[in-house]
């Protein structure tokens, strides 16, 4: 086996750190920006050295949003509050339903199935607007619209074909004859299901279960049409910081390092999952 020469190393070294800058740099120049004023973040030319503030952080936690025509009210950290309810509650209930029915297409041939299956995964792919009117009416008629279950029932567009389609090609991969021998040592379906599938398949429900998370997570046009203020997510609430006097750059930044500190943890921790669970279960087929 050949080992790549000195030269092609140390170029493949400065070419993964340029790739590294480019997609790094917004992330580092908006943790930035929420140390800043808007003073200094609308400085020309801007300078990467300056005298931090935890104003904006201090806004955002206190509720107090100082601008230059006074003092506003704001609810971040509720919003903040807001997405870690709705989110955590809409994967949960996603894959309460959606990882049977994987099972159930991996493993069952009936009528109408594939039809079935991709029709759910189509309404991932359909924009948000072509379902908010007809949603906004029915939700109005059956006292679902600002409520945290209306919310959370309409976000299942959002998790449950995803979860649906990753978890089916992992329970693809995972050979039946293993459930087979489970049931014939006297196991009831239902336990060769909770104690042989769903762990084997662990991996691939983390992952859809992780993704799913981040995209509702990061919803914004479900939320500003069906709630209001006090049920909305951080993706809804920081429209708070564009303000009569200007926009507030600095607690924008802040809001946003804040909003994406819990689901980079969260990717962090799962990234082995999720790296497994798409290699081996996305690409079924």
């Amino acid at each position: 086996m050949e080992h790549p020469s000195l030269a092609g190393r140390i170029f493949r070294g400065v070419a993964l750190t340029l790739i590294l800058i480019f997609f790094m740099f917004p992330i580092v120049w908006i943790f930035l920006m929420s140390f800043q004023t808007n003073e200094q973040i609308l400085r020309i030319p801007p300078r990467i050295l300056f005298e931090p503030t935890l104003a904006n952080y201090e806004a955002l936690i206190s509720g107090q949003l100082r601008t230059a025509a006074g003092n506003l009210q704001i609810s971040f950290m509720r919003n903040l509050f807001n997405s870690v309810v709705l989110s955590s509650a809409a994967v949960l209930l996603a894959l309460l339903l959606g990882v049977p029915a994987a099972y159930a297409f991996a493993r069952f041939r009936f009528r109408l199935g594939e039809s079935i299956a991709f029709t759910l995964l189509s309404f991932r792919f359909a924009p948000p607007l072509l379902v908010l009117l007809p949603l906004s009416l029915y939700y109005q008629e059956l006292g679902l619209n600002d409520t945290y279950f209306g919310i959370v029932w309409v976000y299942q567009l959002i998790a449950l074909p995803l979860i649906l389609w990753i978890v089916r090609g992992y329970f693809e991969d995972i050979s039946p004859d293993i459930e087979h021998a489970y049931r014939l040592a006297g196991h009831s379906w239902r336990e060769a299901f909770t104690r042989i599938a769903v762990p084997l398949a662990g991996p691939g429900i983390a992952a859809a279960g992780l993704l799913s998370f981040i995209f509702c997570w990061n919803n914004f046009v479900f939320a500003l049409i069906l709630a209001s203020a006090d049920k909305q997510p951080v993706t809804v609430g920081a429209l708070a910081f564009v303000t009569a006097s200007g926009i507030q750059y600095g607690q924008i930044a802040a809001a946003i390092v804040l909003s994406v500190t819990p689901t980079l943890l969260l990717a962090l921790y799962a990234q082995r999952y999720l790296v497994e669970g798409l290699s081996l279960g996305a690409v079924k087929g």
